[in-house]
Order: structure tokens, then C-alpha cells, then sequence
């Protein structure tokens, strides 16, 4: 069998059997809030940065690993090497490792590495980094991997619900969002990935739990041959509605495994305390 790492950015969640693997590792993105500087690596403390985001009055700001930083673990002697990075609508990470990846491969042609485009983010990420394992433990060639796995990504939809749009808005995420103004009202949007992995409205709902329970008939209804693939969730300091929205989902789509995690640094300056993403 191959050797084969797979490096996720830090937008993506690493769930406790792929940490004990020894396949996987994360590219860590910094944020900083004011003065406040945070790695999004083991060191990220989640109250800490949430606690400095509420207290501030400007909006945090995220930067994406260096070339270098993907390049430190392309160039490990690997069989097979992978990244998957967030969304390259939303982040530079893509391109970052993009560019790691053509400074490896200049000295060494032969060196098989990919990066994955996630066209999500957050535990969209780790549900790739796990079919890339599936398909590696399964002894696959390394362009039937690729292939299986954008086949894969291209299946994949992503909807979230956030207590608030202001960092998304304020960092140039909603690009192609409609002016929303709705707060007063307490209306909280549904989102999803677009195909090409932009963020895009899809429904909206008064009060945050009325929002979820939309959200998750909305994805319900988009499940397709769910008996292969696993759900995730994905939430920022709030296990009680993580785990009521994992509940809702399995009583609708019957699916090979669910996960639910709490959201890294990325996932909480982009989601907001309390937020909800949902992967399938």
C-alpha cells in the first residue's frame, strides 16, 4: 500500500480517528482581532477568541498559510501527498498551496501531490480528507483517488445558519449575497454552497431554531445515495445545538456514519459563536 498525507488548512476540522491516524495534518491560517494575534493551530483557544471578537469593535481578520507552510510537508516522503483547502472563492489557501505545490514538482516532476479545491470549508473539508482515506486504505492509483474525489467534492453541499453575517460581510465574503437587512426582525438565513463553492441564500426563517430546522429539511431533500457517505456537522461553542441538529438529521437521512464537531479558529471567526454548518 501507499504512503500518503493528506494536509487540510486549518478551516477544516480534524476529528479524533483521523488525528490518530498519523495521516492527516493542518496548515494552520493566523487570525488577528485588534492587537490580538491567534495561530489556528492546538494553541487556539476558542473562548479566548471569542471573548476578544464580542469586545471589539472591528472585525477580526484571517490570513491563509504561506506557500512555505505547504510546501514543509510536500516535500515529506510521501507516495501520495494531498491538500484540501477552503473554498478558493472564499480564501488564498488554494493558491497557496497551488504554488507549493509547482515549487515541489519543479525540482522533483515525478513527486505525485494534488490540491483539492473543498468548494466548502470547515467539516466540508474533513468529510474529503476522509474519502481520500477511504479510497487510499482501499489501495486505489492515485489518479483514480483524484478523480473519485472531485466526483466527490462535486456532490457535496454545504448549508449553514449563523447567528451573524458581519464577518462574512465585512471580510468581502458576500460577494454575490443579496443586501440583507433583517436583524430588527430577528430573521436569520439559510445558506449553501454555490457549485463553484461562493455562499449563496437559500431560505431564511425567524429565530435561529426555526432557521435550523429548516435548514436541515432543506438538506434532507437534496440527500441522494446516502448509505456510502457520512454527514457532519460542525459548530462554534455550542455542542447542545450541534447535537440537536445532528439528531434532526438522522431521523430524515439514513447515512453511513455522522459526525459532529466544534469549529477551529476559521470556522469561528467566519461562523460567529453559536453558528451551525452542515455537510453532506
Amino acid at each position: 500500500m501507499s504512503s500518503y498525507l493528506v494536509v487540510i488548512d486549518s478551516c477544516g476540522e480534524l476529528t479524533e480517528d483521523m488525528k490518530a491516524s498519523g495521516h492527516f495534518v493542518s496548515a494552520p491560517l493566523t487570525l488577528d482581532v485588534d492587537q490580538y494575534h491567534f495561530v489556528d493551530d492546538e494553541t487556539f483557544d476558542q473562548l479566548e477568541f471569542l471573548k476578544r471578537v464580542a469586545e471589539s469593535p472591528n472585525c477580526p481578520r484571517s490570513a491563509c498559510p504561506s506557500p512555505e507552510i505547504y510546501k514543509q510537508y510536500f516535500e515529506q516522503d510521501y507516495d501520495h501527498v494531498y491538500a484540501i483547502t477552503l473554498s478558493a472563492a472564499l480564501s488564498g489557501s488554494y493558491n497557496s498551496a497551488e504554488v507549493a505545490r509547482g515549487m515541489v514538482q519543479e525540482k522533483v516532476p515525478e513527486k505525485k501531490i494534488y490540491v483539492f479545491n473543498s468548494r466548502s470549508a470547515s467539516i466540508g473539508q474533513t468529510l474529503i480528507g476522509r474519502k481520500i482515506a477511504e479510497y487510499e486504505e482501499e489501495g486505489l492509483p492515485f489518479e483514480e483517488i483524484i478523480e473519485k474525489v472531485e466526483e466527490y467534492i462535486a456532490s457535496q453541499t454545504t448549508f449553514f445558519v449563523l447567528e451573524s453575517l458581519d464577518a462574512l460581510r465585512k471580510n468581502g465574503r458576500l460577494s454575490n449575497f443579496k443586501a440583507f437587512v433583517a436583524t430588527a426582525l430577528k430573521i436569520k438565513p439559510i445558506c449553501s454552497s454555490t457549485p463553484e463553492g461562493e455562499i449563496q441564500q437559500v431560505g431564511q426563517a425567524r429565530g435561529i431554531n426555526r432557521a435550523l430546522v429548516k435548514m436541515v429539511e432543506m438538506a434532507a431533500e437534496t440527500a441522494d445515495h446516502m448509505e456510502n457517505k457520512e454527514i457532519a456537522i460542525s459548530h462554534v461553542n455550542n455542542p447542545e445545538r450541534g447535537q440537536m441538529v445532528l439528531d434532526a438529521i438522522r431521523e430524515r437521512v439514513k447515512a453511513k456514519n455522522y459526525i459532529l464537531e466544534n469549529g477551529r479558529g476559521v470556522t469561528s471567526l467566519y461562523s460567529s459563536d453559536g453558528g451551525i454548518i452542515l455537510v453532506l
